[in-house]
């Protein structure tokens, strides 16, 4: 499975960003796909997650009530909508997907994107 994000950018506080994560060469619908994020001197750290069927989603706390991710899987792209974004969201953000189970845990994911960055000056 390869994994393209895309959507990233400079905003200001307040504002929202969309972005999109494409997969090719596999079974899409198969995988649950989620999104991290990595801000320099940091881990990556676990986003949100939406399984295959699209029933479950999970999200960080720091992002409930702002982020909402949903998947397509006729088009085989996953989103992740960004509101009321803040200065501490600003990091390179990451699309995964995997078959395993621990989806907030960036270590079971089997495949990554090249990432996306994401800047929120105040």
């Amino acid at each position: 499975v390869q994994l393209q994000a895309s959507g990233g950018g400079l905003v200001q506080a307040g504002d929202s960003l969309r972005l999109s994560c494409a997969a090719s060469g596999g079974s899409f619908s198969r995988y649950t796909m989620g999104w991290f994020r990595q801000a320099p001197g940091k881990e990556r750290e676990f986003v949100t997650a939406i399984t295959w069927i699209g029933s479950n989603t999970y999200y960080a706390d720091s992002v409930k009530g702002r982020f909402a991710i949903g998947r397509d899987n006729a088009r085989n792209t996953v989103y992740l909508q960004m509101n009321s974004l803040k200065p501490e969201d600003t990091a390179v953000y990451y699309c995964g997907a995997t078959r395993l189970p621990g989806v907030t845990d960036y270590t079971r994911y089997n495949y990554w994107g090249q990432g996306t960055q994401v800047t929120v000056s105040s």
